[in-house]
């Protein structure tokens, strides 16, 4: 049900405002999009340039849009110091909760729950989910020939409209550009999934929403 990425099959990497967005059809992805005010600008702009001069010093430029290929041909002590480093602090920020947070209730969380399970077992299937009070961490599997990118928008749209609706709020709710992973093995998609159901470990029960499969 959840194929992995398959170097050996076509695939496409396009370039996206700050991050390459590689798409394999009906591929498993591990998928991250956050609220808009989840963290603030300067935080975002300052791990960026860190992030570019750490790849720029090993002989990586973030303009191309194979970098992560790159990265992953690295020796394995310097793709983990760049996970200590960049992925790992990156939801840590995440985990901090800056923000309004309003996911934190669970009106709010069940839409999101709802937008993500609506198309399930037609454009994709869903594995493991948390809707976080700022953010979302989720595993799906393409189906047929959608396009990540598009459904990523479709959910953030769906979602966005019915959100801001019972905030009585305008305006834009998610970050535009979400992070997306395709996954590579068994041991990631296990990995991945575990850190998804660990995820709200410090929160209380009705400050979060988990989906398992």
């Amino acid at each position: 049900m959840f194929n992995l990425f398959d170097p050996n099959s076509d695939f496409q990497i396009t370039m996206g405002s700050n991050l390459p967005h590689w798409f394999q059809p009906q591929a498993t992805y591990f998928i991250t999009f956050r609220t808009a005010d989840s963290l603030p600008s300067h935080i975002v702009r300052r791990w960026h340039a860190e992030r570019s001069t750490w790849l720029a010093q090993h002989g990586i430029a973030t303009s191309m849009p194979d970098w992560k290929d790159k990265l992953a041909g690295l020796p394995e002590k310097f793709r983990k110091q760049f996970h200590e480093n960049f992925s790992q602090q990156y939801m840590e920020y995440l985990d901090k909760g800056i923000g309004a947070c309003v996911l934190r209730k669970p009106k709010l969380s069940k839409i999101v729950a709802d937008a993500l399970l609506y198309f399930h077992g037609n454009r994709y299937h869903i594995g493991d989910f948390v809707i976080m009070p700022n953010h979302v961490h989720l595993l799906v599997c393409l189906l047929g020939n959608t396009d990540i990118l598009k459904q990523c928008r479709s959910w953030k749209r769906f979602s966005a409209g019915k959100i801001n609706k019972v905030l009585g709020k305008t305006g834009r709710f998610w970050q535009e550009e979400s992070f997306d992973h395709l996954v590579r093995s068994l041991e990631q998609f296990y990995a991945i999934q575990q850190y998804i159901r660990n995820n709200p470990s410090h929160l209380q029960s009705s400050d979060y929403f988990l989906y398992q499969i």
